[in-house]
């Protein structure tokens, strides 16, 4: 009797203990920038968020720097299931559609303020081009503002003539070739080792991804023109997270929400921070020249042009309606 009682008991923990494990689903979030970059902290910490919610039932894997898959690949792989989340730099789809590039249109929103309006303003079209392919949007998260790294002085657009200048959407690849600039497509993941073979020894970003890259080790120059702040969008597999009970769909949105709150802040206290810590490391740290300035408030307009021919109707309703927000 005593065996036997032994025996129920046992197969009715290792019961218990299969269904725990088959009650845990994990999911796969890739990212296409470093562990210690504040945008891959931040979906660390929503993961853990969403984890603790669902007491363990749902656990995200974030997968940063690129290492699941490339950033250009994030989105499709994410529609078609390959992994359930993904955050990308969006405009680097600018391609598919115009409104995807609409937070890089140069100098239209040029700090967090104006960047969370101009978000606010197209949030509605960006998710109706999302849900299309079969994604839901779950947050956005800014950059800092975007400056010009060079390894000599910049005093006006004729001094980027020649300069093998990396681009990674439509807009940088643009003014690649406004300014006479070589233009090459490198994304933030291969930028190191782009820098370092001297493949590119030009480009616009903000201070993270220079304090990420450590551009100080190759180029000697930043010209803080703050462009504009580009922003990554988190999504998720619309089907995939149908799937799911309501509690777990529940806590999944309600830790994106807390995530986009999150993410804001730590960029607009970082963004300092980052310009401090190349001086630190002795970059010539700057505003640009009039002239430098003024060379790219041109090349901004006919950006903007180019951009709301492209978007049409749906793009200048858009800014429109952010203007008059």
């Amino acid at each position: 009797m005593i065996n036997r009682r032994i025996v129920l008991a046992t197969a009715a923990c290792l019961a218990a203990g299969i269904g725990a494990a088959s009650a845990q689903t994990t999911w796969n979030l890739p990212a296409g920038y470093p562990a210690n970059n504040p945008h891959s902290e931040n979906l660390v910490a929503f993961a853990k968020d969403v984890e603790t919610a669902t007491n363990g039932k749902l656990k995200i894997v974030v997968h940063a720097n690129a290492s699941l898959f490339k950033a250009p690949e994030i989105k499709r792989a994410v529609a078609t299931g390959q992994a359930q989340m993904g955050e990308v730099l969006l405009s680097i789809h600018e391609n598919e559609d115009p409104i995807f590039g609409v937070d890089v249109v140069p100098f239209l929103a040029t700090s967090y303020p104006e960047a969370m309006k101009l978000y606010k303003a197209s949030k509605p079209a960006v998710e109706k081009k999302l849900a299309a392919q079969g994604l839901m949007l779950l947050f956005a998260v800014p950059w800092a503002p975007q400056g010009i790294y060079a390894k000599k002085d910049l005093n006006s657009i004729a001094d980027m003539k020649g300069l093998k200048w990396r681009a990674y959407n439509v807009g940088t690849t643009r003014i690649g070739e406004l300014v006479g600039a070589q233009s090459v497509t490198v994304q933030a993941a291969e930028l190191p080792q782009a820098l370092a073979t001297g493949i590119v020894d030009s480009f616009i970003s903000s201070g993270g991804t220079g304090y990420d890259t450590k551009v100080w080790e190759t180029l000697t120059h930043f010209y803080d023109a703050q462009a504009w702040l580009p922003k990554n969008f988190i999504f998720v597999n619309k089907a995939a997270l149908d799937a799911l009970d309501k509690p777990t769909q529940e806590a999944i949105l309600k830790a994106a929400a807390t995530a986009e709150t999150r993410g804001w802040k730590a960029w607009e206290d970082k963004s300092n921070w980052y310009l401090g810590e190349l001086k630190a490391k002795g970059m010539k740290v700057q505003p640009p020249s009039t002239e430098l300035k003024d060379g790219f408030k041109k090349i901004g307009e006919q950006l903007t042009e180019d951009w709301l021919k492209k978007a049409g109707a749906d793009g200048k309703a858009l800014v429109d309606a952010y203007k008059k927000m």
